[in-house]
């Protein structure tokens, strides 16, 4: 197996490990009735901080979960081979910011799931291939938008079934992350014609030295 090959593999691991973590609890929860929803993120109560942490695992039923499943393997195996130096930092930010901020600004009520996730991943690789002016980058955010543009109408909030706060949230966390890690992971190829020369050719410096000579 080549170096490609592992970074293929290893991009998918994470995604899919926290995929199954999904699966299982929601499993757990509807066999035994555990009601995870009362873990889920409240804005504002002290009790719905654990929330920040908890409401990405928790999810209502399969077809929700269903719904955040092939977004969170697709994009997060994206993320995980293309950025895979800072991924898990990346994973890290979006999560915690679009916790916080529905926990401060969000409606009363139980916020669950990992869409906010996926809208934060969309945006930060959209976005990504933008601030770094990458054509391989830019090809891949204009394939994201390809396959997920639908997602935009889950920002307003048409709904009152669906957390749009989470997925605006998460978009605008994807955005910020992007612009913070604009100078780390992948960088624009640079080619032999874009290079500036450090120093002047010797040779005409000496030219220009001699004209400048005085005549004795």
């Amino acid at each position: 197996m080549d170096n490609h090959d592992k970074d293929v593999l290893t991009g998918i691991l994470f995604p899919a490990l926290f995929v199954c973590v999904l699966w299982a609890l929601l499993i757990f929860d509807s066999y035994f009735e555990m009601g995870f929803v009362r873990y889920g993120l409240f804005p504002r109560r002290l009790s719905g901080l654990p929330g920040i942490l908890l409401s990405p695992l928790i999810h209502g039923n399969y077809s929700h979960l269903l719904s955040n499943t092939i977004p969170l393997l697709i994009l997060g195996w994206i993320m995980f081979y293309m950025y895979k130096s800072i991924a898990f930092s990346i994973f890290f930010w979006i999560y915690i910011m679009t916790g916080l901020w529905v926990w401060l600004g969000g409606r009363q009520a139980y916020h669950i799931g990992a869409s906010g996730l996926v809208y934060g991943f969309v945006c930060f690789l959209f976005f990504s291939g933008i601030f770094r002016s990458d054509k391989r980058l830019l090809a891949l955010s204009l394939l994201v938008t390809f396959i997920y543009g639908g997602l935009i109408w889950g920002v307003f909030p048409i709904s009152r079934a669906t957390s749009w706060e989470s997925h605006f949230l998460g978009s605008v966390a994807g955005i910020i992350t992007a612009f913070h890690f604009r100078n780390e992971g992948p960088q624009r190829i640079k080619y032999d014609w874009e290079e500036e020369p450090d120093d002047e050719d010797p040779i005409m410096e000496e030219v220009d030295e001699n004209k400048k000579a005085p005549n004795i």
